[in-house]
């Protein structure tokens, strides 16, 4: 009879009491027009009713006797003395558990486009929405519009509802209910294969695939099969060493190009088309000087300062404290027009020149200026004469 009791004290200490938010199983007992019974033996009998089984009728009424129900517990008793549940807030958490599941093991998933924006494509993952930049589509899928037209965009992505793509999870985040994927996992041990064959400081040739407002696509090695090629980016940046508003004036689908490749990281490459060619700053160190003066035509105004074609690919910039305020600038500057400036700062191995606009006020004090620097050098330490 002691052996009974202490088996007996060993099963009531192995059972745990419920938690609020707790996730468990039970099995439905009693099916009625506007509530569910569920056995949570040895705790009790739990209720699934009022606004929890109205949200979920859909579901709940093909719950038949015998069928076992995931639920939260969200009271432990209430007013009628039953466990009161929750059959979404429990469907809610373990579909957000499924999908930091999938994430972690970076499982790919097939998915189908419910919509488009111009930012990416609406999905659905687990019933959740899900949201696919188009930063993260596939090279082959990546939208290469001309001059980066938003609706141009739109329209290409627009071409994708109803299919489905193998996409990863990227991001998510449960408290605001967001997911973000991306399709370009499938291309990373392709590209990391292809990619071992160069090293930054390579030239690559190729082939341009695609302009958008920040730059253009190259797609190479030159002459490779489709399935041994990569897409590297040449930034605006990059294009050439002058100034350039608009990649399309410069380069255009199919045209056959060399770039170096100045990055190889995380599965991306980065081309430049100007590190092929000579650097302008080289020989703009031997012409200009600091203090001398020049003319330059104004190419653009911006609220820190304006920018100034000194000679083609070389720009200074006069900046913005020049004049105060960007009204003051746009009152004394015009784009498209020459004006005479001082240099007042040049730094060739940074691609700087920093300019001051001469007014008239200036001139008026120049002879008194020019005097100076001939007085600094009368003053000079003249050499012994031997």
């Amino acid at each position: 009879m002691e052996q009974t009791a202490n088996i007996q004290s060993k099963n009531l200490v192995e059972i745990k009491p419920l938690r609020l938010g707790e996730i468990v199983q039970g099995k439905v007992i009693g099916v009625g027009r506007s509530a569910i019974y569920v056995d949570l033996s040895p705790h009790g009998t739990g209720l699934i009713y009022g606004r929890e089984f109205l949200e979920e009728k859909d579901v709940l009424r093909q719950a038949k006797i015998g069928d076992v129900l995931a639920v939260k517990i969200v009271d432990l008793e209430n007013d009628e003395g039953y466990i009161e549940l929750s059959i979404r807030e429990a469907g809610r958490e373990l579909t957000w558990d499924k999908l930091q599941e999938l994430k972690n093991t970076q499982q790919l998933v097939l998915v189908k486009v419910l919509g488009a924006n111009k930012g990416g494509l609406l999905m659905q993952m687990q019933g959740i929405q899900a949201f696919l930049p188009v930063s993260q589509l596939s090279q082959e899928h990546y939208p290469k519009v001309e001059g980066g037209d938003p609706s141009k965009i739109l329209r290409e992505l627009q071409k994708f509802m109803g299919q489905e793509l193998e996409v990863e999870i990227l991001d998510l985040d449960p408290r605001e209910g967001k997911v973000i994927l991306s399709e370009k996992s499938k291309e990373r041990s392709k590209i990391k294969e292809i990619l071992s064959a160069f090293k930054v400081g390579d030239t690559a040739e190729g082939e341009i695939t695609g302009i958008v407002e920040f730059g253009a696509f190259m797609r190479f090695p030159q002459g490779a099969p489709s399935e041994q090629q990569v897409e590297g980016l040449i930034h605006i940046s990059e294009i050439d060493w002058q100034i350039i508003e608009d990649p399309s004036q410069f380069l255009a689908v199919g045209q056959k190009v060399k770039a170096k490749i100045i990055d190889l990281s995380n599965g991306r490459v980065s081309l430049s088309l100007k590190a092929l060619k000579e650097d302008p700053w080289k020989e703009a160190a031997k012409k200009y000087i600091k203090l001398s003066q020049i003319q330059g035509r104004v190419t653009k105004l911006n609220p820190f300062g304006a920018f100034v074609e000194v000679e083609p690919k070389i720009q200074g910039l006069c900046h913005i404290s020049e004049f105060g305020t960007k009204q003051k600038m746009e009152e004394e500057l015009t784009v498209g027009k020459t004006y005479p400036f001082q240099i007042i700062e040049i730094n060739p191995s940074e691609h700087r020149m920093s300019l001051h606009l001469i007014r008239p006020s200036d001139l008026a004090e120049k002879p008194d200026d020019a005097a100076q620097p001939q007085k600094e050098q009368q003053t000079e330490p003249q050499p012994e004469k031997q």
